[in-house]
């Protein structure tokens, strides 16, 4: 029967230490496997290749693909996180509505500060007003919103002046 004071300090350091390199061991393994399914560049004989020589012989293969394949193991895995932050921002515009049409509040907001520099009259700002109100804020399949038609309209030579 073995008792804690049996154990050695020196032994149980020794016991951890190995413990904690097999586990890094296991995760570069995994890291490998994951890199050489990612790999694009990699033909189908080439995955299967690195596979097998991981499997059947892991400590050789792990190293043999670290000094083979190291340097591009870094830029791959850099790579793939950038084309997921890329998807992720992408997904978050969506949900978020950026880009899509502005909401009458922003019109309205817009117009007033048209209205406040001079750029439209009192009631080109009405008109324009009773068209976001409306819901009809946006021309018909041209994507250009009703402050941006009345700040064009204002700027034609038939409109007043407001400078």
């Amino acid at each position: 029967m073995e008792l804690a004071y049996d154990y050695p300090l020196l032994s149980m350091f020794w016991t951890m230490l190995w413990f904690f390199v097999w586990i890094m061991w296991l995760i570069l393994l995994f890291r490998i496997i994951g890199d050489i399914f990612r790999d694009d560049e990699l033909s189908g004989w080439g995955k299967t290749g690195w596979m097998i020589f991981v499997v059947v012989l892991p400590f050789l293969g792990v190293f043999v693909y670290v000094i083979a394949r190291g340097k591009g193991l870094g830029r791959r895995e850099i790579d793939h996180a950038r084309a997921q932050q890329a998807e992720f921002d992408a997904y978050v515009q969506r949900a978020a509505g950026v880009g899509s049409r502005p909401s009458s509040a922003d019109e309205l907001a817009k117009l007033s500060d048209l209205r406040s520099r001079g750029d439209i009259t009192d009631e080109e700002f009405r008109r324009a007003e009773d068209l976001v109100l409306s819901g009809a804020g946006t021309a018909a399949g041209s994507g250009t919103t009703t402050a941006s038609t009345t700040a064009a309209t204002a700027s034609s030579p038939t409109a007043p002046a407001g400078h």
